[in-house]
């Protein structure tokens, strides 16, 4: 891969991450959201391969389609038919209006790649000035947690947190085992799956999924 073509894949995995994720602080609807999950886990996908290629990394092409798979389908899919099966599409129990929401959104953008700085120090590859992207999905990711108050957005924002730390993982070091790269997976899988069945179990007996509205653990 020639370092021309390397820059432009990486530019284009990490914008599109950059931007599904400000995408998902702007929006109330619930299917909009996972489906642009959808979309970065593809670009997540795009840039481990982008990456794992030009390290030479010869699971580079597994851990993609492994990514690809999980992130971008059998999670969202989860999460989707967890959506359908409450009949919650849209989000209701945001804590702050929308124009706050993109605000805070734009300023930990800002934060991230003033942070992002001082932290790497000299390093100039493009990898390197890439990795303010996943701190801003990190942040952002937090901030939605933060806002929130649906346990299905919920669990977007803790999605797109993992994602961020994905990101970040393989923009400094060039790529992860494949079997460091699988556990942290279907680790984060089993979380989905596990919270997905939570949230349909919340919606049957409270009624509701708004987490906001909890004011005590019952056994």
């Amino acid at each position: 891969m020639s370092t021309e073509s390397y820059q432009h894949l990486l530019a284009t995995t990490t914008g599109l991450l950059l931007l599904t994720a400000v995408l998902q602080v702007w929006g109330r609807s619930t299917v909009r959201a996972i489906g642009l999950l959808v979309l970065q886990g593809i670009a997540l996908a795009g840039l481990v391969l982008t990456v794992g290629l030009r390290a030479g990394e010869s699971s580079a092409l597994v851990t993609a389609g492994l990514l690809l798979v999980v992130k971008a389908v059998v999670m969202p899919w989860a999460m989707l038919r967890s959506a359908r099966l409450i009949g919650v599409t849209r989000e209701h129990s945001s804590r702050v209006n929308p124009a706050v929401e993109l605000i805070g959104a734009a300023g930990l953008t800002l934060l991230a790649y003033a942070v992002s700085g001082p932290i790497l120090g000299n390093r100039t590859d493009p990898a390197s000035q890439a990795v303010p992207v996943g701190v801003s999905l990190v942040l952002l990711g937090f901030w939605q947690l933060l806002v929130r108050g649906s346990a299905i957005t919920q669990l977007v924002g803790f999605l797109m947190l993992d994602n961020g730390i994905a990101a970040i993982s393989f923009l400094t070091s060039g790529g992860l085992p494949l079997v460091v790269e699988l556990g942290a997976t279907l680790d984060v899988l089993l979380v989905v799956l596990i919270l997905g069945v939570l949230v349909v179990r919340m919606q049957a007996e409270q009624g509701h999924i708004d987490i906001s509205e909890l004011r005590e653990l019952h056994d």
